[in-house]
């Protein structure tokens, strides 16, 4: 591999801060047709914010600008790689995502949009190229991931829409949905193919289908996942502080482990599939009583859960995801939340 390095257009808004000029990118020149411009962490600036307006005038357009607190601004030209990959929402999933992305193409571009800057420089430490929401790239990447929440938006699949308009289409368009759209509560059998919630039901299930809905259209994969744990977050965690909790005990529960959740996902957009949908789960459905027996029997916890009281609620459903494991050629880390926790059956 042949290295340039080649120096970066600075310009100040006001006083330059004393800083070495000029500051060196580093340009590598892999052995395929696709160029990748890569700047190395350690040489980084800190990422203030990321500018991702078109420009008109030039074949390569200016990619990411970083602003330092003294004014000054720094644009860096920004060729698209053919791995590059968007993260819409780069939360626990997310920055999962990102780390196995990375491993599996090194000097790839990793961006990723929040809804503010407050973990930009989080994600700059872990090599993601952060901004906001809404941001238009300057140029289309190949790989798209939206695994934000629908909490804190109003227009869900408009946001799903918008970043679809960031996709060129090629590599892959991946949006992580949830089992909930599953029209099962009597704790039965479903999966890949089972019929989902009607419309105009549930509003929460009507909010995830129209995104689904986005997504399929414009030739994307949806990853429908059921519960996310891992040691310090997921339900078990928020009834352990609870201690005592108004729901049934024998509603039945399915899991996958973030790991896991983001494992798939890179297998997923791999493949470079088009218009399908695929399930998470780690095959090992369990009731609420099961789950918290678990944690309790774990020794990994400080306190103890008292117990589960209700007996009016809805039940659950039992989740299988053969069909997909097969497609994609994928097994899961932590085959069941017991085994996760070091218990046997």
């Amino acid at each position: 591999m042949g290295v340039v390095v080649v120096a970066a257009a600075i310009r100040f808004s006001s006083h330059p801060p004393p800083l070495p000029l000029p500051l060196p990118l580093r340009l590598s020149l892999p052995s395929s047709s696709s160029t990748l411009f890569s700047v190395p962490l350690r040489s980084r600036p800190i990422l203030r914010s990321v500018s991702m307006a078109s420009s008109s005038s030039a074949s390569a357009s200016v990619g990411a600008e970083t602003s330092y607190e003294s004014g000054m601004k720094l644009s860096c030209f920004d060729i698209v790689g053919e791995n590059d990959l968007l993260i819409v929402g780069p939360g626990v999933l997310g920055r999962m995502v990102a780390e196995k992305w990375q491993q599996e193409h090194p000097g790839c571009n990793v961006y990723g949009q929040t809804m503010s800057t407050e973990h930009h420089n989080e994600l700059t430490a872990l090599g993601i190229i952060p901004s906001l929401r809404q941001s238009t790239m300057a140029k289309k990447v190949p790989y798209v991931i939206f695994c934000a929440p629908p909490s804190r938006t109003e227009d869900y699949p408009g946001d799903v829409r918008f970043a679809a308009s960031n996709w060129s289409g090629e590599g892959s368009f991946l949006f992580t949905s949830s089992t909930a759209v599953y029209d099962c509560n009597d704790n039965g059998f479903c999966d890949e193919d089972s019929p989902v919630v009607p419309i105009g039901r549930s509003p929460r299930a009507d909010v995830l289908l129209k995104a689904e809905k986005v997504v399929l259209e414009v030739g994307g994969c949806v990853l429908r996942l059921a519960g996310l744990y891992k040691e310090d977050r997921g339900a078990h965690t928020y009834w352990l502080q609870k201690g005592t909790v108004d729901m049934r005990p024998d509603h039945i529960l399915n899991l996958i482990h973030y790991e896991d959740a983001a494992s798939l996902s890179v297998a997923i957009m791999q493949k470079k599939l088009r218009g399908r949908i695929f399930l998470g789960c780690d095959n090992h459905p369990l009731s609420r009583q099961e789950l918290m027996d678990c944690v309790n029997n774990s020794g990994k916890f400080s306190k103890k859960f008292e117990g589960f009281t209700g007996t009016n609620d809805p039940l659950g459903k039992r989740i299988n995801n053969s069909k997909t494991r097969a497609e994609i050629g994928w097994e899961p880390k932590y085959p069941s939340f017991p085994e996760f926790l070091g218990l046997t059956n």
